[in-house]
């Protein structure tokens, strides 16, 4: 059904690798470049990223999925998320060299990628769609919160809970200096840690980089991921980021059950699905 190969490419002097898998026959103009999340290379946790490239290929729709500088097989100095710019567009670049007829991108990425990709985005013609898992927005004081809201809650309300309360293998001292302590953290300041090289907290630079990308967003979240929870929280505090997710520029879809990176094969495909039917129903 497709070709699979790795490609070599240059970025900043550094050479990157690359595997770009190729339909026999593309369903149209339109690919994903997919980005990975995390201390990870471009196969994925429990491979995930190997099997969505592969099952968008048997669709028609190529994919390329690479390392970044420093991680995997890829030459460099590790970077974070927000410092892959280059990265990008270099393998933005290697994929539309080497794959024939591609004129449209989608970005795709679970937790910090998803941030990065929205940050790039705007930057680039050729990108006209994000599929964005489990947006990355933590800070300090918003992991606080979203264990304060609903870790401990579900936890207080869960039988095993009551079951190690009343057999005696309960900590309550650690643990209620656990809560108190992020307990604090959700009142310093005004809720967020200033990054060093941006005076603008993290989740207000996403939420506009997010709400200025002209193009359309498929927004994928976990039930059971406190970084989820956390996203979720921050676009609840912003009017005009609730509006950015009702419109039509937006499709949001929930996966109750599961876990931050779709570990179970059931949950791993409805996320290929889900990632498919969206970018086959993109305008051409």
């Amino acid at each position: 059904m497709a070709e699979e190969r790795p490609v070599f490419f240059d970025c900043a002097g550094d050479q990157l690798l690359g595997i770009l898998h190729q339909p026999f026959i593309a369903a149209g103009d339109i690919g994903v470049l997919l980005l990975v999340g995390g201390p990870q290379y471009r196969v994925g946790s429990h491979r995930q990223f190997v099997l969505l490239a592969r099952d968008l290929a048997a669709a028609g729709i190529p994919v390329f999925r690479f390392d970044y500088r420093g991680m995997g097989d890829s030459d460099g100095v590790a970077r974070d998320f927000e410092q892959v710019a280059d990265d990008i567009r270099a393998a933005l670049d290697c994929y539309a060299a080497n794959s024939a007829g591609l004129q449209r991108v989608v970005l795709w990425g679970l937790c910090d990628a998803a941030s990065a990709n929205a940050f790039y985005a705007a930057t680039d013609e050729r990108v006209v769609g994000q599929i964005a898992l489990n947006p990355w927005v933590r800070t300090l004081e918003g992991e606080a919160q979203a264990f304060i809201k609903h870790y401990y809650l579900q936890r207080v309300l869960s039988r095993a809970f009551w079951r190690k309360v009343l057999t005696m293998q309960f900590d309550a001292t650690a643990a209620l200096r656990d809560f108190i302590r992020k307990l604090a953290h959700t009142r310093r300041g005004d809720g967020f840690t200033r990054p060093a090289r941006d005076e603008r907290a993290l989740p207000v630079r996403l939420r506009d980089a997010q709400i200025g990308f002209s193009g359309a967003t498929l927004v994928i979240l976990s039930g059971q991921d406190l970084t989820a929870r956390e996203y979720e929280l921050r676009v609840a505090e912003s009017a005009a980021w609730q509006r950015w997710m009702g419109s039509g520029r937006v499709t949001v879809q929930r996966l109750e059950e599961a876990d931050h990176t779709f570990s179970r094969a059931l949950w791993r495909d409805q996320v290929a699905a889900w990632s498919r039917d969206w970018i086959e129903r993109l305008p051409k």
